[in-house]
């Protein structure tokens, strides 16, 4: 008789000698299994046990937490509504910042937390503002659900401000910077489907990487952003479609790596940080920079706020208003330049 192999069985005997069999995966709860391997009942209970949708996870750190203290405060977070409706890369965002806030703080009593408390934590990361940013939004978020559930009955990060960073964020992309990269990466090449993409669609790099042919519904570009669940429809423009058209029929995710997988979020940001380099932009050129980007072409085009909010799938006016701004400020400017230019030696108008 053939041997039955399974994955994460594991075995030990009791007091009384008998067998025993469950299945052991690093963060999941240990679940025994009944009966004898390749029975009716062992089988189904071992087809639950490693199927992601029933199996059941070990809550981080939970073996040592203690009641009332930050890890505590931590670990409901993660089992909250707030958190389970988030993103799978804002999750893993905030698990990042959360878990180091563990770590360093995890067994003291958030009842005992005060404002001084945070701005010192804060003060300690000054010299990376956003992190420290970062981490008050964290704990604004552990502090509304610690009053929720009766940790606390106030808000200690109320009155902490925001350290400001004096930056325009990620570098738009020029004209010129568009241009030398589509002559160093010819069309066909994955580089330049992932700068059109990125150009003409104006997304995340979280959607530009999830983008296939499923997508594709009559002339339009129709994806759910990951990060808002927003719905964007966008049109297919010539230079964006003469790239998908040169994909293989079979191939369903626009962008591939090396590997002939799709990307992860992260190791796209890497792989086309090298591809701008090659191309010999300037240090700072990123896909965001290009999302940044689209949005200005359309407002120099004369799109609306309303238009560019759709086509990029922003949730809100106050970022779309910097680029039609910006655009009508150069429109202006370049009116007065074209009055300069047909006056007359009188310095009156023609």
């Amino acid at each position: 008789m053939s041997k039955l192999l399974l994955r994460y069985i594991h075995t030990f005997r009791d007091r009384h000698g008998r067998t025993r069999y469950y299945v052991r995966r690093r963060g999941f709860k240990l679940v025994p299994l009944p009966g004898l391997p390749g029975s009716a009942e062992f089988m189904d209970a071992y087809s639950k046990a490693i199927d992601p949708k029933t199996a059941s996870r070990l809550e981080i750190g939970a073996s040592k937490v203690q009641p009332g203290t930050m890890a505590d405060l931590i670990s409901r977070y993660y089992r909250s509504s707030d958190f389970l409706s988030l993103s799978s890369n804002t999750q893993r965002a905030y698990r990042g910042i959360l878990e180091r806030l563990r770590a360093e703080h995890g067994d003291k009593r958030v009842a005992r937390l005060q404002r001084e408390h945070v701005k010192a934590m804060m003060a300690n990361k000054v010299g990376t503002p956003t992190a420290a940013n970062a981490l008050r939004k964290m704990l604004r978020l552990l502090m509304t659900l610690a009053i929720d559930v009766g940790m606390r009955t106030d808000d200690p990060t109320i009155g902490v401000k925001r350290i400001r960073i004096k930056t325009d964020g990620h570098a738009v992309w020029t004209a010129h910077d568009i241009e030398t990269f589509r002559r160093h990466h010819p069309t066909g090449t994955r580089a330049r489907l992932a700068v059109e993409l990125a150009l003409n669609t104006m997304q995340r790099r979280g959607d530009l990487v999830r983008m296939g042919r499923q997508h594709l519904q009559a002339g339009l570009l129709a994806i759910r952003q990951e990060k808002t669940g927003t719905i964007v429809e966008i049109p297919l423009l010539p230079e964006l479609k003469a790239e998908l058209d040169l994909l293989p029929a079979g191939q369903m995710t626009f962008l591939l790596n090396e590997r002939g997988s799709a990307f992860r979020p992260a190791s796209f940001t890497g792989w086309f940080h090298k591809m701008c380099t090659q191309a010999g932009l300037p240090d700072g050129r990123s896909v965001h920079g290009l999302r940044k980007s689209g949005a200005t072409r359309l407002a120099e085009h004369g799109a609306t706020d309303h238009e560019i909010m759709a086509w990029g799938g922003w949730a809100t006016l106050a970022e779309v208003t910097r680029y039609t701004r910006a655009a009508n400020r150069r429109k202006l400017a370049q009116g007065v330049v074209h009055k300069l230019e047909r006056r007359t030696p009188s310095g009156n108008p023609k």
